[in-house]
């Protein structure tokens, strides 16, 4: 308080009441500099009371918290699961072979089983895992390297896609039958599995080939015979790549180039018959960092397809061979499902008699009745 205040305030009490004429035109200049801070902040188009009503939820938003009580949380984002894509992205290579314009396709027998581990932690070696289906069972079994991530396994996906793009070129007539070997330049996998082309991601491909060739597959099938009197049980067992090379390069060690070859099943089923039993990928499933995150996509893709389709959590968790406890895995499920981030589909829980079901929808199909339940 200055002094003229002070003066003006001491006066006011040794001579009493002051008359009721001053206080209201002392309230009148204070409305009348109250009105001319409300005009000056007012938006264009805006009234008078729109711009008291902005000011003072502008004024509770700045203002701090009153002793005693706890402001609201704001809401947690949906944590995301897909990265960003690499920077090789944005800068084509003119020098390397086109070999990752190629189609992503997948062998459609196992797109709704996990064949590796989906964690990037837990190596699992010497471990097995054991899915039990209608006809029969598939053991995956680890060797001493670890079983193969689910991240390894772009490499088979790399080497299904080339293989079908040349058995369709071989038969239109544009190419030769191709054979099991398939050698691509370490930057080639990078390029087609959007990883930055790093020296640590090329020292990582012989460790992934390593786990790929000791992870078995063996799968058990029961079929009935012809006459009907017994069942014919089937059984195979076989890596996820064949025999592997590497080349180096002896002034650096770097790994230069690979030779893969590709296993029986996995040529057999690409080039015999009249077509091959898999499915395209959308490229964006290589960007999708989370090993669930994969898993889904892929099941989607195989069992919705372009429409739909409904899976029970407790299926879901059975088929992708994860190692711990239920609902662990339905927290990290339904994270995904709150970012709602996944290339083609959009995912939803709903419940269901038996427990929480995961609802599958391709975005282009509109929202509508769902195909039976599958997988529940």
């Amino acid at each position: 308080m200055n002094r003229l205040c002070w003066v003006d305030h001491m006066t006011s009490m040794n001579n009493g009441p002051q008359p009721i004429g001053n206080l209201l035109s002392r309230l009148e200049k204070t409305h009348a500099v109250y009105r001319k801070t409300v005009e000056a902040a007012a938006h264009p188009g805006e009234s008078i009371r729109d711009t008291e009503e902005r000011l003072r939820a502008e004024h509770e938003a700045v203002r701090p918290p009153q002793y005693g009580v706890t402001p609201p949380k704001p809401p947690v984002p949906a944590k995301t699961v897909m990265r960003c894509p690499p920077e090789s992205d944005r800068q084509p290579d003119f020098f390397v072979p086109g070999l990752y314009d190629v189609a992503t396709k997948d062998n459609r027998s196992l797109m709704d089983v996990a064949v590796y581990r989906l964690s990037k932690r837990d190596k699992r070696a010497c471990e097995m895992i054991r899915y039990d289906l209608p006809s029969g069972y598939v053991e995956v079994t680890a060797g001493r390297y670890g079983m193969a991530s689910v991240w390894d396994y772009d490499i088979v996906l790399m080497m299904v896609s080339h293989l079908t793009e040349s058995m369709n070129l071989f038969k239109a007539g544009r190419g030769q039958m191709p054979g099991r070997k398939f050698a691509p330049h370490t930057s080639d996998i990078a390029k087609f599995c959007r990883r930055g082309d790093g020296g640590r991601q090329t020292d990582d491909i012989e460790a992934a080939l390593d786990r790929l060739q000791g992870t078995i597959i063996k799968s058990v099938r029961e079929t009935p015979s012809r006459n009907g009197k017994r069942n014919v049980r089937e059984v195979e067992s076989e890596g996820l790549i064949g025999l592997y090379r590497v080349v180096s390069r002896t002034d650096t060690g770097k790994v230069s180039s690979v030779e893969i070859t590709a296993p029986d099943w996995i040529y057999r089923e690409v080039t015999s018959g009249a077509k091959p039993d898999v499915l395209t990928v959308h490229r964006d499933y290589f960007l999708i960092e989370s090993g669930l995150g994969r898993f889904l996509y892929r099941l989607a893709r195989r069992a919705a397809g372009k429409t739909d389709a409904k899976w029970a959590f407790k299926t879901i968790y059975e088929h992708s061979g994860s190692a711990g406890p239920f609902n662990k895995f339905c927290f990290k499920l339904r994270e995904i499902i709150k970012a709602n981030e996944l290339p083609e589909y959009t995912l939803q829980e709903e419940a269901g008699q038996k427990g929480p079901l995961l609802v599958m929808r391709h975005k282009d199909v509109p929202d509508g009745l769902l195909e039976p339940v599958t997988g529940s």
